[in-house]
């Protein structure tokens, strides 16, 4: 069944967009949403309305979103972050990163076995596996690593992705609020973990003074780090690698010149803004009508997978007293990728994991497919 509103209806669904995004940051001050952030807010009302049918589930919009926005607001994200005040809380999210990995490995071995898929199941669990270790971007170079062209399953499988992408990352944005979850983990504030601005707390900031020069020249900055990026990847012709460039250049800014980039009060605001539309853009995208028409059992293969996991990441995380936002922002680099881990560490305002994140999600872009290839190589044989 047709959307009511078409794919190429775009200011229309520039405006659903956006309306879902201030939907969001307005519930995040209520007692409720509070608890569960205004990412979640926005990320629920598209998703309603794309299985709704009031929205499509795939428009040229959406894409604008992943293409474009995404990378415009991480470097707005990161223009305060001195690396040399932070780096060393990567090492315990990129533990928690390496239990993902495996967990993601065990449990695609276990739903390989558990759940048949036909003479495809080792394209299969290699696509997947490939997905839930460096996020949805290896799906299709995995795809295409192992020969799997069936537009049904290629299909299918997508939808079941974007699917459990959206369930899981509700799941992860609950799992800090469970007190009893909470008492099994140390928190950030007891392991005097810094925030950007060096307060230790995970409180949102106090409101800066927003100077349109200011905003404007972060906004510029961001621009031009993007387009030099992405020439550089167009250059060396490595596909993946601008998020990780225009990371690499804005950390060495904001270390090399912490006190200038500190001037350009407002940035982090502006991406937040653009890191909620990416959420509503999330929401739209998954599809649960596809999923139980062309392959429900492709559900089930990939919740299987992020049950073991999760298990897999709680387990490990206890025995190695890591906090739960370390866990979950490494399991979201699992899923998403860096661009879902570092907005989920923003819309939670935890600053510090932000380029844990992305140096976690962008080593799971670097590698997820060689290792989902490999897994799926060794469970044909």
């Amino acid at each position: 069944m047709d959307a009511l509103i078409t794919a190429d209806n775009t200011w229309t669904l520039w405006a659903i967009l956006l309306t879902a995004a201030a939907l969001g940051t307005w519930g995040e001050r209520t007692a409720l949403g509070a608890r569960f952030s205004g990412a979640v807010i926005t990320l629920l009302t598209t998703f309603a309305l794309s299985n709704l049918g009031v929205i499509p589930a795939a428009a040229p919009v959406y894409d604008t979103v992943w293409t474009y926005l995404v990378p415009l607001a991480i470097p707005l994200l990161l223009f305060s972050a001195d690396l040399r005040r932070i780096v060393h809380e990567s090492g315990a999210t990129l533990m928690a990163f390496a239990l993902g990995a495996l967990g993601t490995v065990m449990g695609t071995v276990a739903a390989f076995y558990l759940i048949p898929l036909g003479e495809q199941d080792w394209q299969l669990a290699a696509i997947f596996s490939a997905t839930y270790i460096g996020g949805s971007m290896n799906y299709m170079g995995a795809a295409e690593a192992v020969g799997l062209r069936t537009g049904d399953l290629l299909t299918a499988g997508i939808a079941a992705d974007n699917l459990m992408m959206t369930l899981y990352f509700l799941l992860l944005f609950t799992l800090p609020s469970l007190p009893w979850l909470q008492t099994w983990y140390p928190t950030p504030l007891l392991r005097d973990t810094p925030s950007l601005d060096g307060a230790l707390t995970l409180e949102p900031p106090p409101t800066p003074h927003l100077h349109l020069s200011s905003l404007l020249t972060g906004l510029a900055l961001s621009s031009l780090i993007c387009a030099i990026s992405f020439a550089l990847e167009a250059e060396l012709d490595c596909s993946g690698s601008g998020i990780l460039i225009l990371t690499a250049l804005t950390i060495t800014l904001a270390t090399l010149l912490p006190r200038q980039m500190a001037k350009l009060e407002g940035a982090h605001e502006v991406g937040l803004i653009l890191m909620q539309v990416f959420f509503a853009a999330i929401g739209a995208s998954a599809n649960i009508t596809v999923v139980l028409t062309v392959g429900p059992v492709l559900f089930g293969f990939a919740g299987l997978i992020l049950a073991i996991h999760l298990m897999t990441l709680l387990i490990g995380g206890k025995l190695f007293k890591l906090s739960l936002p370390e866990m979950v922002v490494a399991s979201n680099a699992n899923m998403g990728g860096p661009t879902t881990a570092a907005a989920m560490a923003a819309a939670r305002r935890w600053d510090s994991l932000v380029i844990p994140a992305i140096l976690c999600g962008t080593l799971g872009y670097a590698t997820a497919t060689f290792i989902g290839v490999a897994l799926g190589s060794g469970l044909k044989s």
